[in-house]
């Protein structure tokens, strides 16, 4: 099959478009022909090599995590899907590889695609969807009538948590530039701050709950704009304790993290606030309540771009670039 194969690790390092095996496919797998795949932050990272301590993947790999596509085999042990089901899945860790042809899942990471959408914006949803919803209703499980600060409201992240937060029935604040305003009211954001002229700190107190997923000093900031016994969720760090335990990380790996982490958790401790990182796992039922919000109209996917499969490379760098408005999709079928 062709696929986009990463041959050694680093940011200036292209992605070689060559054959790979068909992936094997195990007793609970389906295999997913690729229809379209959704590009990640995460998959740069890792090709950069920055993850490779929680995350050693060995080369050649394929990189990519989210699948839009149709079963095209069933292992012997799979009851939820048959050959011709159109689904959508963020694939787990170790396993990825949706820059190519075919992908292997476990029939428990996959769900229907939501009938009222492309393949290119069900392949948008998986990461982000499963993001937002692991963060805003199962660790900080926002409720209606709180309030909500949701970083880099324009981005991927940010344009699916604010419509499920509005949806919740929160009150959302958000940060983007002013071209981008009207698009995140547009999705729901009460409460909308200019980063380029004004400091969200000033304008924002007494949250409930912050989504994170800037740098160091957005982080301090948030945690002042945070009321006591808020909580403070971050999918980019510092990794905090637990999720090390949760991977099963050696305990060199564990002493780092707790190293990593210990200023900002001591910071939130002392405002009696929660700090909680947030990287976040495959989860087929989840992504089923997703789809049932699609397509009661709830949420939307917005992409940004869609590229053809053989500008993978060139799809990378735009979403390197941080500049797109929501997702960038790569179409390959």
């Amino acid at each position: 099959m062709k696929a986009f194969i990463v041959d050694r690790y680093g940011k200036k390092h292209p992605m070689r478009l060559g054959d790979m095996p068909e992936p094997g496919l195990r007793d609970d797998d389906v295999l997913i022909e690729v229809h379209a795949a959704g590009l990640n932050v995460l998959d740069s990272k890792i090709k950069s090599g920055a993850l490779k301590l929680i995350l050693p993947y060995g080369t050649p790999l394929v990189l990519g995590h989210d699948v839009a596509g149709v079963v095209t085999r069933v292992g012997s042990r799979v009851r939820q899907f048959k050959v011709g089901d159109e689904v959508y899945s963020r694939v787990p860790d170790r396993r990825i590889g949706t820059f190519a042809q075919f992908i292997a899942v476990n029939e428990n990471d996959v769900a229907p695609k939501p009938g009222n959408l492309t393949m290119e914006e069900a392949a948008s949803i998986p990461l982000v969807g499963l993001t937002v919803w692991q963060a805003l209703v199962e660790r900080a499980r926002l409720q209606k009538g709180q309030k909500v600060f949701i970083q880099a409201g324009s981005g991927g992240v940010g344009t699916f948590a604010i419509q499920l937060a509005r949806h919740i029935g929160a009150t959302v604040a958000t940060t983007t530039s002013s071209a981008n305003t009207g698009l995140v009211k547009g999705l729901g954001a009460d409460i909308v701050v200019d980063y380029r002229k004004d400091d969200f700190e000033k304008v924002l107190q007494d949250y409930d709950v912050v989504l994170h997923s800037q740098d160091t000093a957005a982080l301090e900031k948030s945690l002042r704009v945070l009321k006591p016994g808020g909580t403070l969720v971050s999918i980019s760090g510092p990794p905090d304790p637990a999720f090390a335990q949760g991977i099963g990380a050696p305990w060199f790996v564990r002493l780092i993290v707790r190293l990593l982490s210990a200023g900002v958790r001591k910071k939130a401790a002392r405002r009696d606030l929660k700090y909680s990182f947030l990287f976040m796992l495959a989860n087929g039922h989840q992504l089923r309540e997703i789809t049932r919000l699609i397509e009661a109209g709830a949420i939307r996917p917005v992409i940004d771009r869609v590229f053809p499969f053989e500008s993978t490379n060139e799809a990378l760098t735009y979403v390197e670039a941080g500049h797109a408005k929501g997702k960038v999709v790569v179409k390959i079928k």
